[in-house]
């Protein structure tokens, strides 16, 4: 499959004036869903990935392999550009090519490195940081594994809330300097944070875990924000329509009157009956 149209979209849409919030998705038909209301972009996140691969919290116990494959699955369901959240890399610098390549072969517009000390340490009470040294090799390495130019590479990093205000700023600008295309703040920032880093940065940022006195889309389009997540509340949502319609179900509930079912015109437009029943007719007969 070609993926840089898809590449050159979510480009086009970081280089734009305005923050768009992303869909957040999780598996083939969430994708379509995200893509067919309009979404710009879909974020696949490592949490997520977990949940619905592993059913396991985020404890960077999902490995590579597993979140690149469930990332290619929702890539090759449709055509919606989609950001991933890369974790640590899943290792060091050379760990970081790996994940790029197998990223990028499997169609992902964008991804996220972060510069946290994944996973848990033995005796770590809170997270931690890697050096900024090595928080720029990993930077400088995800660039150099890159093959197909139009993907976007952002460095991600919570130190705002870990280690300051003054450290954070001092890692997005050496990562701005080693050249990603993006920086990715996750948690913690108040409106004056925020302001502090758009002074000092020049290239798009990107916010996770916004709280409730940044959700202001032109505050933040104001401030260069032009990705902003809300949370992963739709796997949560289809967690609990099924765990309601299972135990309907089980409770004695009859199909006919279970609530909160998709109809069968949506089921057939999310799984695309139209396009395989056109080539079963031109290809089986």
């Amino acid at each position: 499959m070609h993926w840089t149209d898809r590449r050159e979209r979510y480009r086009a849409t970081i280089a734009g004036n305005e923050c768009i919030h992303p869909g957040s998705v999780f598996d083939a038909i969430s994708a379509r869903i995200a893509e067919e209301i309009g979404f710009e972009i879909g974020m696949f996140a490592g949490s997520i990935g977990s949940f619905s691969v592993l059913g396991a919290p985020d404890l960077i116990v999902l490995t590579l392999t597993e979140f690149a494959a469930q990332a290619y699955r929702i890539n090759r369901a449709g055509k919606l550009p989609l950001m991933v959240d890369a974790d640590h890399g899943y290792g060091n610098a050379l760990n970081v090519m790996r994940t790029v390549q197998e990223l990028e072969t499997a169609g992902v517009a964008a991804l996220t490195i972060e510069d946290t000390v994944l996973p848990r340490a033995f005796g770590e009470k809170k997270p931690t940081v890697i050096s900024i040294e090595e928080g720029v090799g990993k930077m400088r390495a995800a660039l150099a594994a890159r093959e197909d130019k139009a993907l976007t590479i952002i460095g991600r990093t919570s130190s705002p809330s870990i280690t300051g205000l003054a450290d954070g700023i001092k890692r997005l600008k050496a990562y701005e300097d080693a050249g990603v295309d993006a920086l990715f703040i996750a948690g913690g920032l108040t409106r004056s944070d925020l302001d502090a880093i758009a002074a000092e940065v020049k290239i798009p940022l990107m916010l996770g875990g916004v709280s409730a006195d940044l959700q202001d889309k032109a505050y933040l389009s104001s401030r260069g924000v032009r990705v902003a997540l809300q949370g992963h509340q739709p796997f949560s949502a289809a967690v609990k329509a099924t765990y309601d319609t299972l135990k309907a179900l089980r409770d004695g509930t009859k199909p006919k009157d279970l609530t909160g079912i998709a109809s069968s015109e949506m089921m057939a437009r999310v799984t695309r009956e139209g396009d395989y029943k056109s080539w079963t007719e031109k290809f089986l007969t």
